[in-house]
């Protein structure tokens, strides 16, 4: 995987992790997780890009 790529792969799973314990600890917020799905979704983008 190529620098950019990994690099938002780990961002993305960082994200996820802020994300939920955001979420268990002061309660759900739906913007954060539409970001960390627009997030992912770019990062699945990018990641299928390399491969191509």
């Amino acid at each position: 995987m190529p620098g950019a790529a990994k690099a938002m792969s780990v961002t993305t799973v960082a994200a996820l992790i802020v994300v939920t314990a955001y979420t268990v600890g002061l309660g759900g917020s739906g913007w954060l997780w539409f970001s960390w799905v627009v997030l992912g979704l770019a990062t699945a983008g990018v990641i299928s890009t390399r491969r191509s």
